[in-house]
């Protein structure tokens, strides 16, 4: 096992190698730490972070809920073994304060010279919200979340002292320090599945993200909704699309335990998203057409999936960057080969 080094910049990565960032901000998802060995998570998560940053990442996501390790504490490893990536922390505003969590991100600009992403909760597994309590409403809870980004905002703005008054947080001229220079303000990202989700995501100037549908069936965004907007989405790219299936379902073979616990966690989520994907048809057979729920309807990643060749991928992509769709979230990539073919999907698409 390669011994971790600090601050392991990427600069060295010939520049054929990554993706163009000018037109749209990619990032990838790092590896969750439930079932996992805590000897070895650590490398993963670092290994994870320097792959996504070697093909030209903007970022890369940490997830949060209450059977996973500290997304903040992730995410420092990930700084310190990095040299340019930006972690998208996972924000559940019942975790902490909003001065918390604005801290947290003062403090490691602070320590790392580094731009944090914000991927800002609204919900969660109903079980979680339950173990802690909380029995807000979902559009409610976007209303609350709305609070909770814009305070976080106001303060890392305005070091020298915030005053606010809203239905679920009050601050008496609250200092920050240290002050957040404006080049490592966090960008901020939300859910933009429901109708609240979106009106959210214009009050706190944040990029609204889809679980798409095939971009046949997307209409994009409004051309009225002045919000930024992206998706989540998985992706299998071969140069034939017969290595490619087969690539795709030895990783997400079919398992009626899945399938069950996809039923089950149907029951009981209020998620507007998740209705969306379970109620559409999963059409993709191995053939040409690209768009593929079977991980989703298996439990096994919360995404759709893109699987085909290189160019047919890259089509849809392109075709989700024509609608308007700028910012792509990733599945957790099984290893740095993956990546690589991911990386020819988006140089082809914006090439194409």
């Amino acid at each position: 096992m390669s011994q971790l080094q600090p601050n392991s910049a990427s600069a060295d990565f010939s520049r054929e190698s990554r993706i163009g960032l000018d037109e749209i901000d990619i990032f990838s998802t790092c590896p969750q730490s439930t079932g996992g060995d805590p000897k070895t998570y650590r490398q993963r998560v670092v290994e994870t972070a320097r792959w996504s940053e070697r093909i030209g990442c903007r970022g890369i996501l940490v997830y949060t809920d209450n059977s996973l390790a500290d997304p903040w504490l992730v995410s420092q490893t990930i700084l310190e073994h990095t040299g340019t990536i930006s972690p998208l922390v996972a924000v559940q505003p019942l975790y902490m304060h909003p001065y918390t969590a604005a801290k947290k991100i003062a403090t490691l600009g602070f320590l790392h010279g580094r731009r944090v992403y914000l991927n800002m909760l609204a919900g969660g597994f109903r079980n979680d919200l339950s173990a802690l309590g909380d029995d807000t409403p979902h559009d409610e809870r976007y209303a609350r979340t709305v609070e909770y980004t814009t305070i976080i905002r106001q303060l890392l703005e305005n070091p020298a002292g915030v005053s606010f008054e809203g239905k679920y947080y009050r601050l008496r001229n609250l200092k920050m320090s240290p002050p957040l220079p404006r080049s490592l303000q966090p960008g901020i990202l939300i859910s933009g599945s429901s109708d609240a989700g979106m009106a959210a995501a214009r009050a706190i100037g944040a990029t609204a993200i889809k679980y798409p549908l095939p971009p046949a069936e997307e209409r994009g965004p409004a051309k009225d909704a002045e919000v930024a907007c992206g998706v989540r989405v998985g992706i299998v790219a071969r140069s034939s699309v017969e290595q490619a299936w087969q690539v795709a379902w030895e990783r997400f073979p079919e398992t009626r335990e899945g399938q069950l616990t996809h039923n089950l966690a149907m029951k009981v989520s209020d998620s507007d998203w998740h209705k969306q994907l379970s109620t559409h048809s999963d059409t993709a057979t191995g053939g040409d057409n690209p768009y593929w729920l079977g991980p989703f309807h298996n439990y096994q990643t919360f995404c759709p999936y893109l699987v085909g060749t290189y160019q047919r991928v890259a089509r849809e992509i392109a075709g989700y960057i024509g609608l308007g769709y700028r910012t792509f979230i990733l599945d957790i990539p099984p290893s740095e080969e993956e990546l690589e073919h991911t990386a020819i999907v988006f140089r082809e698409a914006l090439a194409g």
